[in-house]
């Protein structure tokens, strides 16, 4: 990650939470919210959400989001077929 890119990063609520936490290796849904609880207290949740999709992160909860829902927010249903009009 370019440093400029990141500056944000040094003020996330996350930093002193234990990053297995938003990386688990078996998400559950309560771990999930316990994730998304720290991020909805976050000051920088927006550019943390930003960099995601931007960056197409493919792994654990950024800026309140699951991989899933990053994937439903850069390919919204319909894409496709917008694309092939």
């Amino acid at each position: 990650m370019p440093q400029e890119e990141i500056r944000w990063l040094r003020k996330g609520a996350c930093r002193s939470s234990d990053p297995d936490l938003f990386f688990p290796l078996a998400p559950s849904p309560l771990q999930e919210a316990r994730a998304k609880a720290v991020c909805a207290r976050c000051p920088v949740m927006a550019e943390c959400r930003s960099y995601a999709l931007r960056a197409g992160e493919t792994e654990g909860i950024w800026g309140g989001l699951t991989p899933q829902e990053r994937r439903r927010a850069r390919f919204p249903a319909g894409w496709r077929d917008s694309a092939a009009s």
